[in-house]
């Protein structure tokens, strides 16, 4: 779940001229749009006890040298984003992560560049990741063909994937697809994690007796 955050969505919803007010990054009605395809997939991830990784940005220093390249791309990168109660690489509420849950922090757009992601995932035995969350051609895009790069079966979950363009959307979806991932329904992604073996990851990751009793 690649950077779900207040400052990919906006802390409400609301259209995207008007929430890259508040938030420079904000993919505005598009994020909130995704958010319940989101809920049902992590809900069938939790009942399979399946792990669940998100990332999400780090703070950075007051001096800025810590953003790298952004400073270029970006003129707003200097900015300080705050609306009270809500902070900018905080994970959205209504996904929140769970203390199960693995979530890592990065400056770059991959989640695997300069983060213990491999090394997560090589402890647990897992060979196929669910990719989703934002923006589709940036970070999902570079932490798609670094799964890729690193031999992982991928699949992107269309409608829990989103952009600030529907065009960059789209076209990435459709490029993904072609070379690197199969890009698949939320349904799709669902019925997959129903038929895969419940509890397999449970020697390696403390599942709260809830999910460990959970049906499907």
């Amino acid at each position: 779940m690649i950077d779900v955050s207040y400052g990919f969505c906006g802390h409400e919803r609301e259209p995207i001229l008007d929430s890259v007010k508040h938030w420079r990054n904000s993919c505005g009605e598009a994020a909130w749009e995704a958010i319940p395809y989101i809920q049902k997939l992590l809900q069938a991830a939790r009942d399979q006890r399946i792990p669940i990784f998100y990332t999400t940005g780090v703070d950075r220093r007051p001096d800025g040298f810590d953003a790298g390249g952004w400073r270029r791309k970006n003129t707003r990168s200097a900015e300080i984003e705050t609306i009270a109660g809500y902070g900018s690489n905080e994970i959205v509420r209504e996904i929140a992560p769970q203390p199960e849950d693995i979530v890592i922090e990065k400056l770059k757009p991959s989640p695997f560049h300069g983060t213990p992601l491999v090394g997560y995932l090589t402890d647990l035995g897992i060979d196929t990741l669910l990719i989703c969350g934002t923006t589709t051609g940036g970070c999902v895009r570079a932490g798609v063909i670094d799964a890729f790069s690193y031999n992982y079966y991928v699949g992107v979950v269309e409608e829990c994937t989103f952009d600030r363009g529907e065009a960059s959307h789209a076209i990435n979806l459709f490029d993904m697809n072609a070379k690197y991932a199969d890009v698949v329904s939320t349904e799709e992604a669902v019925n997959y994690l129903k038929q895969t073996e419940k509890g397999l990851h449970d020697s390696k990751i403390d599942f709260p007796a809830s999910q460990s009793n959970a049906t499907v």
